[in-house]
């Protein structure tokens, strides 16, 4: 049977109430009462019930997180950062998938019946709508990889997204390539649009340069062969710096099997360098995410607006790096 709060109470000769207060976090109780219920919980094999204490303390310690990038193998990865981290901190994290959800308040109604404290939304793809609702309600909410640029009232945590795209569209020209493209992910993203834009602003600096863009309909490997197909039905650019790693895959399985190369008849460069990208049968050449220290500075965000509701949005940018491998190569 179910050893109950009485239970204790009985063994330590204490009321129920002292039972109550030593599992409470911050309660006031004594040492001497805390030794003495810890001690009869122990025998008894008693183990506080979280979900009936966050009736009393109005905290469920429950993190939702809130995704629809299931398709990019990245997100293996982020989701067990932030799930092992958020565990460390004493909190709960709660998986959401909204693939195919495109109404906020369905989400927010989701959320609520489950009482989380915050949201952090891991992704780019989802309207500015999604997060004011949530704020609206009064849910505290982070977007993690992904800086909403229309949004300045919420809180964010990713790379500079325009930054890299130039950064890329720098490296494609000191490797002699004139004839460069951006091969993004749906167009409405956000990252897509900041990434596009310091792609062609960079590009714009050089007069024998020529730079295009398309945009694939999602971040997934079967969206990228699919834009890379249609685009290898003209003449296509050199090289394309495509909206991430995934995107970048599969545009490079189209390139191979309409039987031209990679990087001999065209260049490709990803974004996020997760781990497949260094495999010897992809060897990409990517832009590396710091991630681990976005799933840190996210959850950092996270708690803090915990404590303080108040707390002034804030956008936390972090540095990233070009990783230089097989699928680019110098024309000069």
């Amino acid at each position: 049977m179910t050893v109950t709060i009485k239970d204790v109470a009985s063994r330590a000769k204490v009321s129920t109430s002292a039972v109550s207060r030593t599992f409470t976090e911050g309660a006031s109780v004594s040492e001497k009462m805390r030794k003495k219920v810890e001690k009869a919980a122990r025998e008894l094999g008693y183990t506080p019930n979280i979900l009936a204490r966050s009736l009393t303390t109005r905290r469920t310690k429950l993190i939702g997180l809130v995704s629809n990038n299931f398709d990019n193998p990245l997100f293996v990865q982020v989701f067990d950062l932030f799930t092992r981290r958020l565990q460390l901190r004493g909190l709960r994290p709660l998986l959401v998938n909204l693939t195919s959800e495109v109404d906020p308040q369905n989400s927010l109604k989701m959320l609520q019946q489950y009482s989380v404290d915050g949201v952090i939304l891991t992704t780019s793809e989802l309207p500015v709508a999604f997060s004011q609702a949530f704020k609206e309600a009064g849910i505290p909410i982070v977007h993690a990889f992904a800086r909403l640029s229309g949004s300045p009232n919420a809180h964010s945590v990713s790379i500079d997204d325009r930054h890299c795209g130039g950064m890329v569209a720098r490296l494609l020209v000191e490797n002699g390539y004139k004839n460069i493209a951006f091969l993004g992910g749906p167009e409405e993203a956000s990252v897509t649009r900041d990434r596009l834009g310091g792609f062609l602003e960079e590009a714009a600096r050089h007069n024998r340069v020529r730079a295009d863009h398309s945009f694939a309909g999602t971040h997934s490997f079967e969206a990228g062969r699919t834009e890379m197909l249609r685009l290898l039905k003209r003449p296509p650019a050199e090289a394309y710096f495509c909206g991430d790693d995934v995107l970048a895959i599969g545009a490079i399985s189209a390139i191979r099997s309409s039987g031209l190369r990679v990087p001999d008849d065209i260049g490709i460069v990803g974004l996020d360098d997760m781990e497949m990208a260094a495999w010897d049968n992809i060897n990409l050449t990517t832009v590396r995410q710091p991630i681990q220290r976005i799933v840190e500075g996210t959850i950092e965000l996270i708690v803090t607006m915990l404590e303080d509701p108040d707390y002034q949005p804030e956008s936390r940018l972090f540095p990233c790096e070009i990783v230089e491998r097989g699928t680019l190569k110098r024309l000069r």
